[in-house]
């Protein structure tokens, strides 16, 4: 793999990882529609460092917060007007993240190599993204679109960590449904997103450290592969960042309906691809 091709990889990753449109997808499809190989387990854990680099770095002053207010300590609330300030009315979060995090982290260590073995196929990701991409649509219908997340309760919390384990799937989106079911919830777009991102960094550090133990314990990378590592970090901490800052203030004015058109028309071309493959 040249460095061009991991530049485009990582593009890819850090774009599609944050909007509702499956990283796991795009991944998948950009490589097996221009003959590229899996570029391996090294790659994939500089994608998945870059990705937690990115929600490191946008979100650590409300990380912070939410850790302090966890523990019992009062930062310094923000203006009335800041999106952190809402939570300074729930100082649970902290441990409703933390129980969100459960189903997810369990599904995926009981599931994930079923997932790997059985659930990449064309047929899968086309037809994910087509329901998937309904899903979207109807939650933006049914949600009252009101709450923030000093209005998020525990059970709604555990019911979007567990919304989150059909992301093991290929061509679901993480951020997708898990926005989906924030949503049905009555949480504002951007509300269910910013709970959607806080909830990835804990799945995204665990995924990193299981790929990364899973490398090491296969075999080290060797030395020509460190810039395509260097490079998969850079973009897709540096897009990651960008496109998490673009994506909550569209979410502010706008609605998911782009995504949901886009999910439904991608799908179905792949399916109509994948069917011509037989």
């Amino acid at each position: 793999m040249d460095l061009r091709k991991a530049a485009i990889l990582a593009l890819v990753q850090a774009v599609t990882e944050f909007l509702p449109i499956s990283s796991s997808a795009h991944l998948v499809l950009v490589r097996w529609l221009l003959g590229w190989d899996d570029p391996g387990l090294a790659f994939d854990v500089a994608l998945h460092f870059g990705t937690l680099l990115a929600l490191t770095a946008y979100f650590a002053r409300t990380w912070t917060r939410i850790l302090g207010l966890g523990i019992g300590w009062r930062p310094q609330e923000p203006p009335r007007s800041h999106p952190d300030r809402d939570l300074h009315a729930n100082p649970r979060l902290l441990w409703f993240l933390a129980a969100a995090t459960l189903p997810a982290a369990c599904a995926g260590l009981a599931l994930q190599e079923a997932v790997e073995t059985h659930l990449r196929s064309p047929f899968v990701i086309g037809s994910m993204l087509v329901a998937v991409g309904i899903v979207i649509w109807q939650a933006e219908r049914a949600g009252q679109l009101r709450k923030e997340l000093d209005r998020l309760p525990f059970a709604g919390a555990l019911a979007i960590g567990c919304a989150q384990t059909l992301a093991l799937v290929p061509g679901t989106s993480r951020s997708g449904i898990t926005i989906a079911a924030g949503l049905f919830l009555g949480l504002t777009r951007q509300a269910a997103a910013r709970f959607s991102f806080l909830l990835a960094m804990p799945v995204v550090l665990g995924a990193s450290l299981k790929t990364g133990l899973d490398l090491f314990a296969a075999d080290r990378p060797a030395a020509p592969e460190l810039a395509h590592l260097a490079v998969g970090v850079a973009v897709s901490a540096v897009a990651g960042y960008a496109v998490i800052s673009v994506f909550l203030r569209y979410l502010q004015r706008s609605t998911m309906a782009p995504f949901v058109w886009y999910r439904l028309t991608f799908g179905i071309i792949v399916l109509v691809l994948a069917g011509t493959e037989l």
